[in-house]
């Protein structure tokens, strides 16, 4: 099962005066489900991006392995996701590359434990008229973003692109970054995979530079805390949760239009703001990318050991972390293999057997699954 019924601003003023744990991972009674709450970096949980949670919870894939997880949208601060798991307010985050090591270079006891994206998510909109063509012509350039902080998530890409940071300027535009960069205000915005669609929806006339064809680094994922790898019983209840994450990745796969139907269901705002086949894009512009892992013959879930040493020297040689990480104290690969094990085929024919709607059935997957 699972709750999302807390608005943005009701969580804020909940975890703030509570200023006490929200850490529901150990049941209340026993026999009662493990409880989880996964926090969100963007602000809101209006998105198509999450699919894999809805899925799972439609489908009764976190009852049927007896967990009872809260989505919390959380704020948009760069540390929000990271400093809520640490402080025990939320059990896993899902925090970008530069937000992770920023955090445990603070002391914020956080490890990612499952790769979302292994392959550059981070994009760069772009005005249509605009005549930068390559990631290079940014130097100089205004950068839009939804907080300060996120100049954590863009240095590093700007350092591997051989241009140096301060040669940019940050322009804070809040939640109207975007519009910023479609109304000609910025010469560019930091954008992720599956928003290009919902912005497309909203109208802006945007084009883009697109991370996967010009970095090589790894994306966001699934944190939680340090501490909890050493106990048995936690262990156990995120292992679960992977688990029914890796089921929604199959059933999305066998099915992508049921996949998608499950999630756009959920929220009247986003119904409003783009049509089934828009939502239906917008969820394998980005959701196809998590499945790489498995691709790759490593299971849904792995992190690459040589992709973040990579990310890491960079980041460290940028001065945007004081001590030079190691890979162990950043990721860890422990759950990808019991989360990936579960019957497939069972998956993949129940969602194959899933009904469709109307506005659905006929929509077109212009994603390879």
């Amino acid at each position: 099962m699972i709750n999302h019924t807390l608005t943005r601003r009701q969580f804020i003023g909940y975890s703030t005066a509570l200023g006490a744990s929200l850490y529901l991972t150990t049941p209340l009674r026993a026999g009662d489900p493990d409880r989880i709450t996964w926090v969100s970096p963007r602000g809101n949980l209006e998105v198509m991006d999450d699919f894999n949670l809805w899925v799972a919870e439609k489908m009764g894939y976190f009852e049927e392995l007896d967990l009872d997880v809260t989505l919390q949208p959380g704020p948009t601060e760069a540390l929000a996701v990271t400093k809520l798991v640490g402080q025990n307010q939320a059990d896993i985050g899902f925090p970008s590359p530069g937000v992770l090591l920023a955090s445990i270079d603070a002391g914020i006891p956080v490890i990612l434990v499952w790769e979302m994206v292994m392959k550059q998510v981070f994009d760069f909109a772009l005005p249509k008229d605009s005549p930068i063509t390559k990631v290079q012509d940014l130097k100089g350039k205004t950068i839009a973003v939804g907080s300060e902080g996120w100049r954590v998530i863009v240095d590093p890409i700007l350092v591997e692109a051989g241009i140096d940071p301060s040669t940019v300027t940050y322009l804070n535009g809040g939640p109207q970054w975007g519009q910023m960069v479609s109304l000609g205000r910025a010469d560019a915005g930091l954008t992720w995979r599956g928003l290009a669609a919902q912005w497309k929806a909203l109208g802006l006339n945007l084009k883009y530079l697109v991370g996967m064809d010009f970095s090589k680094h790894p994306s966001n994922g699934y944190a939680i805390r340090t501490a909890d790898l050493k106990d048995e019983a936690r262990v156990d209840a995120y292992t679960r949760f992977f688990k029914a994450t890796c089921m929604a990745y199959d059933f999305t796969r066998a099915n992508p239009l049921a996949a998608a139907q499950l999630t756009y269901a959920q929220f009247p705002a986003l119904r409003e703001q783009m049509n089934p086949q828009l939502a239906l894009d917008a969820m394998l512009e980005l959701g196809t990318a998590y499945f790489d892992g498995d691709r790759a013959g490593k299971g849904y879930g792995y992190s690459d050991p040589e992709a973040w040493k990579s990310y890491i020297d960079t980041v460290h040689k940028l001065g945007q972390i004081e001590n030079h990480l190691k890979v162990e104290n950043v990721i860890n690969n422990a759950f990808v293999k019991g989360a990936n094990d579960y019957d497939r085929e069972k998956v993949r024919a129940q969602a194959k057997a899933h009904p469709l709607t109307d506005e659905f059935k006929d929509l077109k997957v212009n994603y390879e699954l």
